[in-house]
């Protein structure tokens, strides 16, 4: 019989967790990096960017993953192939990708691995809040803004949020969002991710910003999360390596470790 995996010996009676970061010289990685230096019971043992060989991952028992989308899934596996944690912060992560890595870590018992489309506390508030109030209201569009390197639309928190508002307004026996609109050839009424209405923008200056619309007759409801700083995803991204181990398998969202759910 296979023991246990490398990664799970290692948190076994060990107060300080070994981190390994994949995209350490990102704007998110380098901040992470900086993150799990300060943080207290968190050890930096790894910094890893494209090109390098992961190989053991310098010893980890977790590793942080901001890439980039193409090479997310490989690194990911690479890890769980391990018995390494991991915390994913790169976005691109949609449900056949997910189901694949299902799959994966059933091989490998006792790994987790979080999926985290945003790891600022206000954000997953931002998506709880959107969730509960979603059943309320007849209209609701979803306005994302990015730095404009940003590369991929629409980001992991819009189509997250907008996939838990369709669940919602579903369980709830609505119908579609109204909208009259009959000739769009540009495109201007955003895209719909799960029946919802999201809309990108990027310019230079902003980090990370969400606001969610709400109408009814006679009422609107904004509800909205700024970042404004690469630092406000770090206490949930430290949040997030120190609970991994306690969740084996595949989590999406942060807000599974914070009692949101």
């Amino acid at each position: 019989m296979a023991g246990p995996a490398p990664g799970l010996i290692r948190l076994q009676g060990v107060s300080d967790i070994k981190v390994a970061v994949i995209g350490a010289s990102g704007r998110m990685g380098a901040t992470v990096c900086a993150a799990a230096d300060a943080a207290d019971g968190l050890t930096l043992v790894g910094r890893f960017d494209h090109g390098d060989d992961l190989g053991d991952l310098g010893g980890a028992d977790v590793a942080v993953e901001f890439t980039v989308p193409d090479a997310s899934p490989a690194n990911v596996a690479h890890c769980v192939d391990r018995g390494v944690h991991v915390v994913v912060g790169t976005t691109g992560w949609d449900d056949e990708r997910v189901e694949v890595l299902r799959s994966q870590v059933a091989a490998q018992p006792g790994v987790g691995v979080l999926i985290a489309p945003n790891f600022a506390i206000g954000a997953i508030l931002m998506m709880s809040f959107a969730q509960q109030a979603a059943r309320f209201y007849e209209s609701v569009e979803v306005v994302e803004l990015h730095h404009p390197d940003k590369v991929d639309a629409p980001s992991g928190t819009a189509a997250r949020t907008a996939a838990l508002i369709g669940q919602a307004r579903r369980d709830a026996s609505l119908g579609d969002v109204p909208d009259a609109t009959t000739s769009d050839p540009g495109g201007a009424r955003g895209a719909r991710v799960d029946g919802v209405p999201v809309h990108s923008l990027r310019l230079r200056g902003l980090v990370a910003h969400q606001e969610v619309l709400f109408g009814a007759t006679g009422e609107l409801l904004t509800i909205r999360h700024d970042s404004f700083d690469r630092a406000s995803f770090m206490p949930g991204v430290v949040e997030a390596v120190r609970q991994v181990a306690a969740h084996p398998g595949v989590t999406v969202g942060l807000e599974h470790y914070l009692g949101l759910a």
